[in-house]
């Protein structure tokens, strides 16, 4: 059973804390509670997925009134989470047809892109930002900071699941519909399919940024801004004549 860090028993520097301490470790409500498909609420999920792409700063507004209710930052409803491993799904199957894949290989490509592109990279994702803001970006302890204004891991989590469907969206749907320009050999079609992956990484780590903004008792949420720039300095160099997209599509589905 997937065993992850909290952030009850975490301690920042400014606490008093120490390398040494324990920290608390437990399975996320979220991942708990995925066989309770019956309590889900599937119409609210594909609201937040609709406004994460139109509105994301109006899905971190519910944070507070989830806060105040629940006492907790993170979402325990693990509908939004059942959501985007089915358009993954569907979207290995779409993948598969264009790549002539076998049963098997269509059933494989669906566990990769759930269970690596999406899982794996959002629990080491997750675990890194979680460490990372209570290290770095909490505010200075005050009489107006509540005792227990640490990020959750479970929210670092929730942060990564909103930025990552933007991502798929460029990703594994509109770059499906455009490999045909993509991957022609010519430098307007290398732009069209480098400026995509630019679009999507951005995405990813602008709503990395809004998720942990939304924290009242961060400061510095700024730096989470910083991978723009290499990652704008690498587009700009690969224009020189590299196809990041027949590149990455060759590395991830063979020639």
């Amino acid at each position: 059973m997937m065993v992850l860090p909290t952030s009850a028993s975490f301690r920042s520097p400014e606490d008093g804390g120490s390398a040494g301490r324990s920290v608390g470790y437990r399975v996320p409500v979220i991942f708990r509670r995925l066989h309770r498909f019956q309590q889900m609420d599937f119409e609210l999920a594909a609201w937040q997925l609709t406004y994460l792409c139109l509105a994301p700063r109006r899905v971190y507004r519910n944070v507070y009134f989830h806060k105040q209710t629940k006492n907790t930052w993170a979402r325990d409803d693990p509908a939004i989470l059942v959501l985007i491993c089915a358009c993954l799904f569907v979207s290995a199957i779409a993948w598969a047809v264009v790549y002539s894949y076998s049963v098997f290989e269509t059933i494989k490509l669906a566990c990769f892109m759930i269970l690596r592109d999406y899982l794996l990279s959002g629990i080491i994702i997750s675990t890194l930002l979680w460490f990372t803001s209570n290290r770095l970006l909490l505010s200075p302890p005050s009489h107006s900071t509540p005792a227990d204004s640490l990020v959750e891991w479970a929210y670092a989590f929730d942060v990564h699941t909103n930025a990552f469907f933007p991502l798929y969206l460029t990703l594994y749907l509109a770059q499906l519909f455009l490999l045909p320009i993509i991957l022609q050999d010519n430098w307007v079609c290398l732009w069209v399919g480098n400026t995509l992956y630019l679009a999507a990484f951005a995405q990813y780590i602008y709503g990395i940024y809004l998720g942990l903004n939304a924290l009242p008792f961060l400061i510095r949420s700024e730096l989470l801004l910083s991978p723009l720039l290499p990652l704008f300095t690498a587009y700009i160099l690969s224009l020189l004549g590299f196809n990041v997209a027949k590149h990455l599509l060759t590395a991830y589905f063979g020639s």
